[in-house]
C-alpha cells in the first residue's frame, strides 16, 4: 500500500508546487493503493495509453505536488487537463478513493501555479465570457440561426483546419431558432391538482437558451405531478463548469449566489447532469468558508435531478403508450458523480410501449465532459464517435440522454445518420400529454 506524506508547514508553500490552499488532501492521495481497477473505466487512459493519464497516474502528480521541492510543471498540467472529470473510476474503484474531490482540488492548484500558453488561456476565457451567460448566449442565437439556415459553419469549419478548438466549438453548435433568443420560462407555474410542495428548478445558462424546449417540457410534468415549480431567471449560472475546469474564485462566487437564491424552498431540482452534480458538491467546494459552509451543506442535501425526485413519489399524472424502442445514455455527471442510474431507467420503463435499450460501454464517457470537447477535441472525437457507434449498434429509434452536452457531443458524432436524442423529461412530457417526439 502506498502512503503519502503531508505536507510540511515548515517548508515554504513556493517550494512546492502546489500552493497553502486546499492542495490535494494526502489522506485521500493516500486511499489509493494502485490496484488498476480504475484503468478499464478511465476514457483518458484508453485514448492517450499513457499511466499518467489514469486516475492513479495522476494521483502519483498530486502526491508529487505535495512534496518539498516540487514544481508545477508543464508535465503535470497536460496530464491533468487530460482528464474528463467523469468519476468512472469512482464507480470502479473498490479503495473508496474519492478522486472526484481530489481532482477538484488540482485543477485550480494548476491554474494558479502552472501558467499556460497565451493560447488557452484565452480560448478559456472566451468559453467561459460565453457559455455561462445567458443573455450574451441569446444575443448570439439569432447569428447562429443564421450561419446555420446559409450553410456558413461548414465553410467555416474547413477554413479552421488549424485552429482544432475552433472547428470542434462549430462542428458541436447546437440547432437554433430565432425563438431561443425571447422564449422564457414563467417564474412561477403552479401545480395541477394537490400540491405536493414549493420547489425551485435551476434552469441553467446554455440548457435555458438552447434547450428551452426541455426546460418547458421538465417543468409542465413537475406541474402535472403536483409540484408548484419557481424558476428564477437569476442567478445565470450556476458554477458547475468553472468548479469543473478549476476556475475556483469564479465557481464560488456562482455557488453562493445559487445558495443564497434557492435555500428557502422544500428541494432544487435540475435537469441538467453537469449542473446537478456542482451543486450537490456546494458543501465540499466552501467547506473552508465559515459564514457559508452550513448554509452549502443544507443547501446541497435538497438538490435533486428531477428524475431523482420524480422517481422519489408516487406518480399521479397518468402515463399514455409512447410506442419507441430507446437506447439510454447515462451521463457521467449523473450516473457516476451523483449515482443517479436506476431512477431515469424507472421514469422511462413506466411509459407504457416504450422499450428501453442498453448500450455497450455505459461507463464510459462521450467525450463531452464540460468543456473537454472544446479544449481537448481530437481526444473527445475518439470518445464521441465510440460512443455514437454503440448508441447505433442497440438499433434503437431514438436516444434519451440528460445532458446537454452529452446530446450535442453524441449528435455531432452520428455523422448524419437520423437518430434523434431527446432528454428523458421530453419523453415523460409526450407520454402524459398524448402527443408524439
Amino acid at each position: 500500500m502506498s502512503t503519502t506524506v503531508p505536507p510540511d508547514p515548515s517548508v515554504p508553500a513556493e517550494r512546492r508546487a502546489w500552493d497553502a490552499h486546499r492542495p490535494p488532501d494526502p489522506d485521500l492521495i493516500a486511499d489509493c493503493v494502485h490496484c488498476g481497477f480504475c484503468l478499464p473505466t478511465c476514457p483518458s487512459y484508453s485514448v492517450f495509453e499513457e499511466e499518467m493519464d489514469s486516475p492513479r497516474g495522476r494521483i502519483v502528480l498530486m502526491r508529487v505536488g505535495n512534496e518539498p521541492g516540487s514544481h508545477a510543471s508543464d508535465e503535470m498540467r497536460v496530464h491533468l487537463d487530460r482528464c474528463l472529470g467523469c468519476m468512472a473510476c469512482v464507480t470502479a474503484c473498490p479503495s473508496g478513493v474519492q478522486y472526484d474531490k481530489l481532482i477538484e482540488e488540482a485543477r485550480p492548484q494548476i491554474e494558479r501555479n502552472a501558467p499556460r500558453p497565451r493560447r488557452e488561456r484565452l480560448h478559456r476565457k472566451l468559453i467561459f465570457g460565453l457559455f455561462t451567460h445567458p443573455g450574451r448566449l441569446r444575443a448570439l442565437a439569432p447569428l447562429l440561426w443564421a450561419q446555420q439556415k446559409l450553410r456558413v459553419n461548414e465553410a467555416l469549419g474547413r477554413r479552421l483546419g488549424r485552429v482544432p478548438e475552433l472547428q470542434a466549438m462549430l462542428k458541436l453548435a447546437p440547432p437554433v431558432t430565432p425563438r431561443a433568443a425571447v422564449t422564457r420560462l414563467p417564474e412561477v407555474t403552479p401545480a395541477r391538482g394537490a400540491r405536493r410542495g414549493r420547489i425551485a428548478f435551476m434552469q441553467g445558462c446554455v440548457q435555458r437558451v438552447f434547450f428551452g424546449d426541455v426546460n418547458a417540457a421538465t417543468v409542465r410534468v413537475l406541474s402535472a405531478e403536483g409540484w408548484e415549480v419557481h424558476a428564477p431567471r437569476q442567478p445565470r449560472c450556476c458554477g458547475a463548469l468553472q468548479m469543473h475546469a478549476g476556475f475556483e474564485e469564479e465557481a464560488l462566487v456562482q455557488a453562493r449566489e445559487t445558495i443564497a437564491a434557492y435555500e428557502s424552498f422544500d428541494a432544487v431540482t435540475v435537469n441538467v447532469a453537469g449542473c446537478g452534480s456542482g451543486m450537490k458538491d456546494y458543501a465540499h467546494l466552501l467547506s473552508d468558508d465559515p459564514e457559508w459552509a452550513d448554509r452549502a451543506e443544507a443547501f446541497s442535501a435538497r438538490v435533486r435531478d428531477v428524475t431523482e425526485l420524480l422517481a422519489e413519489h408516487e406518480p399521479v399524472a397518468p402515463r399514455r403508450p409512447l410506442p419507441l424502442r430507446v437506447a439510454y445514455h447515462d451521463a457521467c455527471h449523473l450516473a457516476h458523480a451523483q449515482g443517479v442510474r436506476a431512477e431515469p431507467r424507472k421514469l422511462l420503463r413506466a411509459i407504457p410501449e416504450l422499450e428501453l435499450l442498453e448500450p455497450a460501454d455505459w461507463e464510459i464517457c462521450c467525450g463531452s465532459a464540460g468543456i473537454y470537447n472544446l479544449i481537448q477535441p481530437d481526444a473527445a472525437a475518439e470518445l464521441g464517435a465510440r460512443k455514437a457507434a454503440n448508441l447505433l449498434a442497440t438499433g434503437a429509434d431514438a436516444v434519451a440522454a440528460a445532458n446537454p452536452g452529452c446530446a450535442l457531443q453524441i449528435a455531432a458524432h452520428f455523422d448524419g445518420r437520423a437518430l434523434p436524442i431527446f432528454h428523458p423529461m421530453t419523453l415523460l412530457d409526450h407520454s402524459i400529454r398524448g402527443t408524439r417526439p
